[in-house]
């Protein structure tokens, strides 16, 4: 289900403060959205401290960032800590987000009935509309960090 050039399903998660977030909310800014599996889990750990390290880079191109997965408020608040990420990261844990994006993952590391999300990062234009859509063929694959800024 290509999302390019719809206007981006809009969401309410929570974030590592337990307070919801909405991403209508947040309209009037490009907005990356970069879907991660599982906090603590090698390459998903590797995704985010990269875009922490281009966090200059982001907020330089009116960029705001969010990290979804569907782990709990409180797993994602201690990923952040341990990996110094100061941008916002998500809890999808219905999986509703990861739905909506198309990126529902099945049998997540090879583990019958756990059921994740795909890493994928879609940016939402000013607008509402998705204006940049990258879906991993299965999560071990990392996104390519400098399509994602030339796309800002």
């Amino acid at each position: 289900m290509p999302l390019l050039n719809q206007t981006a399903p809009d969401f309410t998660l929570i974030n590592t403060d337990k307070e919801q977030v909405r991403l209508a909310d947040h309209l009037g800014k490009k907005i990356v959205l970069a879907f991660y599996p599982a906090a603590f889990s090698g390459i998903c750990d590797q995704e985010m401290c990269i875009f922490e390290e281009r966090l200059d880079q982001l907020n330089n191109a009116q960029a705001l960032v969010f990290g979804i997965s569907p782990d709990s408020p409180f797993a994602n608040a201690k990923f952040a800590e341990v990996n110094n990420i100061s941008f916002s990261l998500l809890s999808d844990l219905h999986l509703q987000a990861a739905r909506d994006y198309g990126v529902e993952f099945e049998n997540f590391a090879f583990i019958d009935g756990y059921t994740a999300c795909n890493r994928a990062v879609f940016i939402i234009g000013k607008d509402g509309s998705v204006i940049y859509e990258w879906i991993a063929e299965h999560p071990g694959i990392e996104p390519d960090y400098d399509e994602v800024m030339a796309a800002l």
